[in-house]
């Protein structure tokens, strides 16, 4: 199958299968500006377990800077064909896209599958011997159920566009499937959060909380998070006791939340999806209907069992209505798999064999049932289960964790915020020892500056420069909360990190700058600068035809330091001193048109 682009001459496919029960066609679909897409369709006379099959083709490696993948984080480099670390994704885990970019982050090789619920394993690997980019993707990876056939799309860009950019394509192209279109996101899913995991982990005290509260509010945190302990009173940090889910912890919960809400601030609880402890009641109401017992944590309940999903989903519809929530944190989805001692029949009470189909369904009833009672219930998601088929569930994708690790939350919520469209991206809790230095407390809040905000520190406990910082960030944030949620995202310099981040509209520019870099102000919008790293110098280059600048300075409590004009009649390359973890306003002085 040849189709020719600007980049290669001819796109080459070839197909690999294991055994010869089911034949594969693979069709050109469409083709438009050197986007291909292609249906793939594995179809059989006889039902059979399908075995893998492969998807591949080359292009020639040219202008190849690195790659990126969802889950990679630190880890955008080229990899090599004798290597052995693929990226898999399924249902809840991550999503079947990969991108190779070239050095100035244009888009060489963007690629995608429309099975966003089965496990895939893909990849784009440099094979030395001829400098081509060998690119595959694998289906039926895992022990699948005897089916007659399978249908899928699989997108292939090749355009001169930026990576960033193509990688949002491809979110756009999921919400054309009618079995990924994404929920709507309410309000409340865009509030800044205060989350009591890091600093109160199961250790959680209803007097403490409600003083904490008091302070988050005031600081400009909409939301609170009850975490872990509320359901026992247990602090080993396990999960003996999940799966009953009674308030062990706040014998009054309903007359708590109503506190908490009566202060100003939304309410949210956690649970742990699929994790049933060998010490509640529910595992031995449903002993024989787990994916395994052998799990490092808790035994894993099984939603093939029409039972199990109603129990589920009884235990978050009397949880919303008993307490009046406003949000459910709904953890470790990522752990329902199939495991070794997994049976992949429909069977012994089972309607499903295929349990990534079954944890669609279970998540698309739980929501239906949830919708039904309250419109708007805001519904966290963590990463790894961040793909296009849970967009149609959680309207908030939360950072995998990383407490203290500023680095690693600018990454993991740029990642996400590139694959989920209008989708709520949260950042991990932002967390720091009380004894930080102030400017370095507040890199980690703008770490995370373009996604929701999410807190988890001891308020009562930080000093009063803290607390400012807080108070200022998270004010700005809040009034610019549209411009970096809904416009333009660029981010800048993937292999790097992201060196620069920034959003913009047509009225105004936000950029990060994490590295010494040069930054250009082209004259069309106000422009607010975050110095997010230790230097104190910000390079401005100017590429417009404005000659004067009205440059306001603030540290990062908020307070100005400086208020002076940048000429470019002079130079078009300007310093100026920003405190660090500071800001500067660069407007058009008020004689220029």
């Amino acid at each position: 199958m040849n189709q020719s682009s600007s980049k290669v001459t001819e796109l080459n496919f070839e197909i690999e299968k294991l055994d010869t029960h089911f034949e594969v066609d693979l069709s050109l679909v469409s083709c438009t500006d050197n986007v291909y897409t292609y249906k793939l369709k594995v179809h059989s006379d006889t039902k059979a377990s399908p075995k893998l099959i492969t998807v591949k083709w080359k292009i020639p490696a040219l202008n190849v800077k690195g790659v990126w993948k969802c889950g990679e984080i630190h880890k955008k480099r080229l990899q090599y064909d004798w290597e052995r670390e693929h990226l898999s994704s399924r249902v809840s885990v991550d999503a079947p896209v990969i991108s190779v970019f070239g050095h100035k982050d244009e888009n060489v090789l963007t690629f995608a599958c429309a099975d966003a619920i089965n496990l895939l394993e893909m990849n784009t690997l440099l094979r030395e011997e001829d400098n081509h980019l060998y690119s595959f993707i694998s289906f039926f990876k895992e022990r699948h159920e005897e089916i007659y056939e399978y249908e899928t799309f699989i997108r292939i860009d090749l355009s001169n566009v930026r990576y960033s950019t193509s990688i949002q394509d491809v979110s756009k192209w999921w919400e054309t499937f009618d079995y990924l279109k994404p929920t709507s996101v309410p309000d409340i899913a865009r509030l800044p959060l205060y989350s009591t995991w890091y600093q109160f982990h199961q250790s959680l005290d209803e007097d403490i909380l409600l003083e904490e509260c008091k302070i988050a509010v005031g600081l400009g945190y909409k939301l609170i998070i009850l975490d872990d302990g509320w359901q026992t009173m247990d602090t080993n940090r396990g999960y003996d006791y999940t799966g009953d889910w009674q308030p062990d912890r706040f014998p009054n919960l309903k007359e708590f939340v109503a506190k908490v809400q009566s202060i100003g601030v939304k309410f949210g609880l956690w649970f742990s999806v699929p994790f049933c402890g060998k010490k509640s009641a529910a595992y031995k109401r449903f002993k024989g209907k787990f994916l395994t017992e052998n799990h490092r944590w808790a035994p894993v309940f099984d939603p093939r069992y029409p039972e199990v999903r109603a129990y589920l989903i009884v235990t978050y519809c009397n949880a919303l209505t008993s307490y009046n929530l406003d949000a459910f944190k709904l953890d470790f989805i990522d752990d329902f798999k199939v495991y070794p001692e997994t049976v992949l029949t429909k069977e012994n009470g089972r309607d499903y064999a295929n349990v990534n189909e079954a944890v669609d369904r279970l998540m698309t009833d739980i929501m239906h049932s949830l919708w039904k009672i309250k419109a708007d219930i805001a519904v966290e998601f963590r990463q790894q289960y961040i793909g296009p088929a849970m967009r149609k569930f959680g309207n908030m994708f939360r950072a995998f964790d990383c407490p203290n690790d500023p680095i690693s939350n600018r990454i993991r919520t740029t990642d996400v915020k590139l694959l989920c469209g209008n989708t709520a991206v949260h950042s991990d809790m932002i967390t720091w020892h009380k004894d930080e230095k102030v400017e370095l407390s507040a890199l980690q809040v703008l770490n995370a500056f373009f996604s929701v905000p999410q807190m988890s520190v001891h308020l009562r406990n930080l000093p009063a420069a803290h607390l400012e910082m807080l108070k200022f960030y998270t004010t700005y944030w809040t009034a610019n909360q549209k411009i970096i949620l809904d416009s333009t995202f660029t981010p800048v310099n993937p292999l790097g990190n992201y060196s620069v981040l920034k959003v913009e509209n047509d009225e105004k520019n936000i950029t990060a700058i994490y590295d010494d870099v040069n930054i250009e102000y082209d004259g069309k919008s106000t422009m607010d600068v975050l110095n997010a790293k230790i230097s104190k110098s910000v390079i401005v280059k100017n590429t417009s035809n404005i000659k004067r600048l009205s440059v306001s300075v603030y540290n990062c409590r908020g307070q100005v330091v400086d208020q002076s004009y940048l000429d470019f009649h002079t130079a078009s390359l300007h310093e100026i001193n920003v405190p660090i973890a500071g800001m500067c306003r660069l407007e058009k002085f008020a004689n220029e048109s």
